[in-house]
């Protein structure tokens, strides 16, 4: 009876937090240098000053300290990166995670400062360098300090935490303080330093206690401060990581151990059922606080164990457009893979890294999933093919190519995915005519694949002005420049097709109800369309071509990169794409270039597919009669248009 009234009470502050949420004005709630921004690394450079005044003008190393504590920030804050990293490798770990929910953007943004506390603590550490004058005489190494630290850990650190943890759950301090915390729905490396300014500071005791009383006991060595702090961030990010790594035959052989030292799969608990699992590193302490949740290690065991995930619905199969794309998967920085891509130079040092990472693939890697999402109950998945943009315009890499695309097909048929949408380059007309070539070669596929290709028809003919009576457009004799052509003339829109070839041209044309062909014209040169202010354009153009637009053209386009926008007197559009519907879940990666919650045409045609459940293959050539009908099942799906016009 009483457990229940206490999980009550905690359920209701739960729902009482969310009146407070922009009420944050709890004592020590907020950071305080929380309206920097971005600007708050500028905190650091006191520190770097003071080495540089003694050293350069001093000739001195008695604030070498000051070296040790940034130095020490950031091999703490590239202990959080790589778990990050490691944990957003959905393709190596995705089976074993704990919670198969996304981490959606929301939850980034919340975490975007989780680093807060290491500047905190980079200034508690400097007032304890202050304090004992002998630290720059400590030595690198003493055994009696590991020891020691060690006891101090066990047995102050830990119960300490312990104390303070179900404190914190008290019914009438968790709305004030804890909730931020557990606000994040899947646990992460930077959910460990998701945390108020007040729960940092009773951190900042809890992980100080040991080094310092070591230091002060006499057996302070450089070795211990720098182990115990990074071990401690490490077991903290393992506990966080919602990757369940610890095998449970570990635990079956020395049963002993799981009282020792926790798993994600145990720390994730306490953020279900928030009265278990309060422990800092050793469930040795819930166990004595009998706090233990009863489900700890059977889950544990499940998840350790399992050896596949379930097959998502499904797939869009994208690739890799150039180096610096290959930059925002969510696994390199969470946070630019949270943004629309743009180019960083803080990213070039990384260039060697990835040059040689997509020589591996290359040679033997297979495709990899990137990211995913739930919409209505139903698993959303992004694999890419690991090849740069530029090798699909190589003859010589055409059939290795294929084969990818080919393995990633049967792959998904196997799983039983229902539908698998080929991104821009994958369904490449030259490559395998639009997916054609795998259909033919596999007529008993059990997934549909579709190129999407029609709702992205639709989405930019839908982008044009119904008063519109005559564009220009390039690519014209593609798989997109036809249908567009075709359904234009049937709006009784003048079509100014750009082709060399006169022979397709006259095969579209013929294609076209005879009472609108008039409507199609077949044209050589650029110079053709210096009066047309409506630009389609599906083949990349240079800013010489481009300086044929009249000033005050709109250039529409379904060309893969997107052309430059040289021109400061026209207006660009960006490729077609659409917003996903409102109740997306676990999203929390940008598509390319494309803003939050929005994805390529071709990706919502895919989805589209599924959410309506048809059955056939989407691939080839695009019925314009279909053009219609896809577009408004779009729209009847909640998926809308970036802009209407």
């Amino acid at each position: 009876m009483g457990r229940e009234k206490s999980v009550s009470s905690i359920q209701q502050a739960r729902d009482y937090y969310h009146t407070l949420r922009n009420k944050t004005d709890s004592p020590l709630f907020a950071w305080p240098w929380e309206n920097l921004g971005n600007f708050k690394y500028l905190l650091y450079g006191p520190f770097l000053a003071k080495f540089m005044y003694s050293w350069v003008y001093k000739e001195s190393w008695e604030n070498i300290w000051c070296l040790h504590i940034l130095a020490l920030c950031a091999l703490r804050g590239l202990v959080h990166q790589l778990w990050s990293s490691y944990i957003n490798m959905l393709f190596f770990n995705h089976a074993k995670w704990v919670s198969q929910d996304g981490i959606d953007f929301r939850q980034i943004d919340k975490e975007w400062h989780w680093d807060n506390f290491l500047i905190l603590q980079a200034f508690v550490a400097s007032f304890v360098c202050l304090s004992f004058s002998s630290l720059p005489t400590i030595p690198f190494w003493d055994w009696r300090g590991a020891a020691c630290c060690l006891v101090l850990h066990i047995g102050i650190s830990e119960p300490l935490y312990y104390l303070l943890h179900r404190f914190l759950h008290n019914p009438r301090v968790y709305p004030l303080y804890h909730w931020l915390h557990h606000d994040s729905k899947v646990p992460h490396p930077y959910t460990a330093g998701s945390a108020t300014f007040l729960e940092n500071i009773l951190l900042c005791i809890v992980v100080g206690i040991p080094p310092i009383g070591t230091l002060f006991l006499g057996y302070g060595s450089i070795s211990v401060m720098y182990g115990y702090v990074l071990a401690f961030d490490f077991l903290r990010c393992l506990g966080h990581s919602n990757v369940e790594i610890m095998p449970c035959r570990l635990f079956d052989a020395i049963p002993f151990i799981r009282y020792l030292i926790y798993s994600p799969t145990y720390y994730s608990l306490h953020h279900t059922d928030t009265e278990t699992n309060f422990c800092l590193f050793m469930p040795l302490y819930d166990m004595l606080g009998k706090t233990i949740n009863t489900r700890s290690w059977d889950l544990q065991r499940e998840i350790s164990t399992r050896t596949s995930q379930s097959a998502p619905d499904f797939v869009f199969l994208a690739h890799i457009v150039d180096i610096m794309s290959a930059l925002h998967a969510p696994f390199v920085f969470r946070s630019f893979g949270s943004i629309p891509f743009t180019t960083r130079l803080f990213l070039l040092p990384l260039w060697p890294g990835v040059i040689t990472a997509m020589l591996i693939m290359w040679l033997n890697c297979k495709t990899f999933l990137s990211s995913f999402y739930n919409l209505r109950g139903r698993v959303h998945q992004t694999w890419v093919i690991p090849r740069f943009g530029f090798q699909y315009f190589l003859p010589f890499a055409a059939e290795a190519i294929n084969k990818k695309i080919e393995e990633a097909i049967l792959n998904a048929d196997r799983r039983g995915v229902k539908v698998i949408s080929l991104a821009a380059l994958n369904k490449n007309e030259g490559l395998n005519g639009g997916g054609t070539l795998f259909v033919n070669k596999h007529p008993d596929l059990r997934v549909r694949v579709v190129h999407g290709n029609t709702l992205t028809a639709a989405v930019i003919l839908n982008g044009i002005p119904r008063d519109v009576d005559e564009v220009f457009l390039t690519g014209a004799t593609s798989k997109l420049g036809r249908a567009i052509a075709l359904y234009l003339a049937r709006r009784q829109v003048r079509v100014l097709m750009l082709t060399q070839s006169c022979e397709r041209f006259t095969k579209i044309q013929s294609e076209a109800p005879a009472e609108y062909q008039r409507f199609l014209v077949r044209v050589t040169k650029y110079q053709a369309a210096q009066h047309c202010k409506t630009w389609i354009i599906g083949k990349w153009s240079s800013p010489r071509e481009q300086s044929w637009a009249p000033s005050g053209a709109h250039f529409h386009q379904f060309v893969v990169p997107p052309i430059i926008p040289f021109r400061r007197d026209c207006t660009y559009g960006k490729l077609a794409a659409m917003k996903l519907p409102k109740d997306v879940e676990g999203l929390g990666a940008c598509e390319y270039t494309m803003e939050r919650g929005i994805v390529h045409a071709c990706h919502a045609g895919g989805a589209v597919h599924l959410l309506e459940g048809w059955t056939h293959h989407e691939v080839g050539a695009l019925n314009v009669d279909q053009i219609d009908v896809v577009w408004k099942a779009a729209l009847k799906q909640g998926f809308r248009p970036l802009y209407i016009t």
